[in-house]
């Protein structure tokens, strides 16, 4: 029996009996694929640069929009998230792990961003965006990132898991008091984390709508993601009597908002460009919409919208969990499918080009942090079961 008057038939607390052969396989998967990583890297250590690169940036944006959907939990002060919101706390809480997942692109950043190769005097643009485009304040900043992510994840688990302790509500006001300060922060550092990282492969290009663009994917993919690990618990007989199917049915609705907002910024920053034909703001399109590329651009439209778009319309679909797991599914794949267009065809200027690379980066950077978000789980109760608003939470009606 909880303390807010509603009845919890689940655990509390993530064990690892039955679980432990799962959790190795996980953590032999990572070392396995980091090791073959690493030979890809001394065969072919430019695929591998832009694998890793399209490979982090992918598990980046995930953890970053987790970290967005805790902020906006205590910024409008959310009743209905938050038997769900620890297990966003602990997605959020694995940005010190990307940050030392980060130092493969630290070594081979002259590979990636060609600017660094190129002295003064040599190219007019680059010359004009010097001030911003110089290797220590390139760095400053890729620090200052992940500082700004790491604390902030760490400061608002620890109020919440303070509370789960001592049922102080200060701990709910202080973290709502955080979030005004990391919010305007969370902006500027993931915008300029995109303009760096992925827009720097091409410094020739530049879009305003671009940090937009990279955050509208990264809060929709960290809501899908959190849609099957909710699952993956209430399967394993956690969550029952917390998470039920009102709770599925507004991240459903999430889903789809954000699905149609991805649209919505992508086809305006296609058809700004387009429309005043400028040069150096065409070049990124025009690679992307030739060859073998185009085709994946084109199915990259139809699965990253027009599929999840029709099936999330439908109420029924956002209150079946499998269904909605599988939708969530489809769109991490096409999130994964964004992300490639984005970061390969500096590489594969021809065409697209697969590389066994490609999927070995992916697998290496997801099994290890998976293996530590298991290992973390059990850490602390699977949902916050002091928070003062845990009893509307539980009783959510849309």
């Amino acid at each position: 029996m909880s303390d807010h008057g509603t009845k919890i038939s689940s655990k509390e607390f993530f064990d690892y009996q039955g679980f432990g052969g799962k959790l190795l396989f996980t953590v032999v998967l990572a070392v396995l694929s980091l090791g073959l990583a690493a030979w890809g890297g001394f065969l072919s250590s430019k695929q591998f640069a832009f694998s890793w690169l399209f490979a982090f940036t992918f598990f980046f944006t995930i953890a970053a929009g987790s970290l967005f959907w805790i902020l906006v939990h205590h910024a409008v002060d959310a009743d209905w998230s938050v038997v769900v919101r620890r297990q966003l706390e602990n997605v959020a809480w694995l940005f010190p792990v990307l940050a030392i997942l980060f130092i493969p692109i630290i070594f081979n950043a002259p590979t990636l961003f060609k600017w660094m190769k190129i002295p003064p005097g040599v190219d007019p643009l680059l010359d004009g965006k010097a001030a911003y485009l110089n290797e220590p304040f390139f760095w400053a900043r890729a620090a200052f990132y992940f500082l700004f992510f790491s604390t902030a994840a760490y400061l608002l688990r620890r109020n919440s898991v303070r509370q789960d302790k001592d049922g102080d509500p200060r701990h709910t006001w202080l973290s709502r008091k955080m979030v005004f300060a990391m919010l305007p922060l969370f902006a500027l550092s993931l915008t300029f984390g995109a303009f760096d990282w992925l827009m720097g492969l091409d410094f020739h290009w530049f879009s305003t709508m671009w940090g937009v663009y990279i955050f509208a994917g990264s809060a929709l993919s960290s809501m899908c993601v959190l849609v099957l690990l909710i699952t993956a618990l209430r399967s394993a007989g956690y969550l029952e009597g917390v998470v039920s199917i009102e709770h599925y049915h507004i991240m459903g609705k999430l889903m789809l908002a954000f699905t149609v907002f991805w649209a919505y910024i992508g086809f305006s920053q296609y058809m700004l460009i387009w429309y005043a034909n400028i040069p150096e703001e065409t070049v990124w399109f025009l690679r992307r919409n030739t060859g073998s590329w185009n085709t994946l651009s084109i199915i990259l439209v139809i699965g990253h919208f027009f599929v999840p778009f029709v099936i999330l319309l439908f109420q029924a679909t956002k209150k079946k969990p499998l269904l909605l797991c599988t939708v969530a599914a489809w769109i991490l794949l096409m999130h994964i499918l964004d992300l490639y267009i984005i970061v390969l065809p500096t590489y594969h200027k021809a065409g697209a080009s697969p590389h066994w690379l490609d999927l070995v980066c992916l697998l290496a950077i997801g099994a290890t942090l998976a293996a530590i978000f298991l290992k973390r789980l059990g850490d602390a109760p699977l949902w916050p079961v002091k928070d003062p608003r845990l009893g509307n939470s539980l009783k959510l009606r849309n």
